[in-house]
């Protein structure tokens, strides 16, 4: 009688796949851990509002913050550790020119020249905040970003929509994104952020654009510098970051580990923060929308008492949400009985993707986390153990004699 040993194979529809290592993330941070598989949370519990957490022994008390909504997340996983009314809709103010940056960084490279035209430079909302765009006066892609990031230009922001396709089409452009990011409060009609009606999007998006922004060393370039010049034809003149938590001016000390990312004023909105900060081999990232009291530095001290719980409570917490988009159902007809094994929120794109532009990386991971990616190889172990057995096989047929 002859045995056969065979390994199982996956059925094509629905591959094994292996853990992939996380993204870096940028300048001045080291690549996170691979995480594990993602924990099941409740999806509706983020929609409740009030504070959600979920405390495990020892854990450290959630800071009293008088925003009307904010979020604290892993940036690694995905999961957030806690939250105040986190899909609340409300005006995002310059917070929402992370979105911009996510969406406008793969059009251009950072050492192209653009000339500015007259047309560029219309519709600038009344009181914007300007970096001091000059018609005629021919910019690196790379000052216009300074512009965006370091001085929340509006003008700056114009010119790059404008090189991009236009104002209406890069509002698609960012609207589009914000889905493909499962961010699905935000609605975009002013895109660099300056109040506009209907125009909102909530702790939980912009936490989302956040974590996205700094998987791309070049948006973490330009989110995290506290200071550049900016040219004016045969001079230039040197812009400072409004982040204070990254420059610690006006009284508000620098936050150690500080990432960056973007910080808005409007009247509608009050003021609004997103930002990233890193302390060991953790990275976290929190929202903060409209304090109610303490005055207009009061959302960099509430995100600071966010940021220091988040680290403080590392593992004595349970999620209580993921920034990962939703995970896409298996398609019809196929095998659900194999295992699927994801990595975490911070799996990275294809090595050929991330390659070729590091912008693809955050698409790329969050098609990853819905299983999207591309197939891998059965587990070595199989393999082994398999061979291992065909081994043993033929040597106990050789000792036996044969009738």
């Amino acid at each position: 009688m002859l045995l056969v040993l065979s390994a199982p194979v996956a059925d094509a529809a629905t591959p094994l796949r292996a853990p992939a290592s996380a993204p870096a993330l940028g300048p001045g941070s080291v690549s996170e851990p691979t995480p594990p598989a993602r924990r099941f949370v409740d999806p509706a519990r983020l929609d409740r509002s009030g504070t959600q957490v979920q405390p495990l022994a020892g854990a450290p008390a959630v800071p009293s913050v008088s925003a009307l909504s904010w979020v604290v997340a892993d940036a690694g996983t995905g999961e957030v550790l806690a939250a105040r009314s986190a899909h609340r809709k409300l005006p995002p103010a310059s917070t929402l020119k992370a979105l911009f940056a996510l969406t406008a960084l793969p059009h251009h490279e950072a050492d192209e020249r653009h000339t500015v035209a007259d047309e560029e430079l219309t519709g600038i909302g009344e009181g914007s905040s300007l970096v001091g765009v000059k018609e005629g006066y021919t910019y690196r892609v790379s000052d216009l970003w300074n512009g965006v990031f370091l001085s929340s230009g509006n003008d700056a922001v114009h010119v790059l929509a404008a090189m991009s396709g236009g104002w209406e089409s890069m509002a698609r452009q960012m609207q589009e994104k914000a889905r493909s990011l499962g961010a699905r409060d935000t609605h975009v009609v002013s895109p660099d952020g300056y109040d506009a009606p209907g125009q909102v999007s909530s702790a939980y998006d912009l936490a989302v654009f956040g974590r996205a922004g700094i998987q791309d060393p070049e948006f973490t370039r330009y989110c995290s510098t506290a200071y550049a010049d900016f040219p004016a034809g045969s001079w230039s003149y040197g812009i400072a970051n409004t982040n204070r938590l990254l420059t610690g001016a006006d009284g508000v000390g620098r936050y150690p580990g500080i990432i960056g990312i973007k910080n808005g004023y409007t009247s509608n909105a009050g003021n609004t923060l997103v930002a990233a900060a890193r302390r060991g081999d953790r990275t976290l990232v929190v929202s903060v929308m409209n304090p109610q009291s303490g005055g207009g530095l009061a959302v960099y001290e509430e995100a600071r008492s966010l940021l220091d719980w988040g680290f403080a409570a590392a593992g004595k917490v349970q999620p209580v949400g993921s920034l990962l988009p939703p995970k896409t159902p298996p398609a019809e007809g196929s095998d659900t009985r194999t295992v699927s094994v994801r990595g975490g929120a911070g799996a990275p794109a294809a090595a050929g993707t991330a390659a070729k532009h590091p912008a693809a990386a955050p698409e790329a991971a969050a098609a990853e986390a819905a299983g999207q990616g591309p197939s891998v190889a059965l587990p070595l172990t199989l393999v082994a153990s398999a061979c291992a057995a065909a081994v043993a096989l033929w040597a106990w047929r050789r000792r036996v004699p044969r009738l």
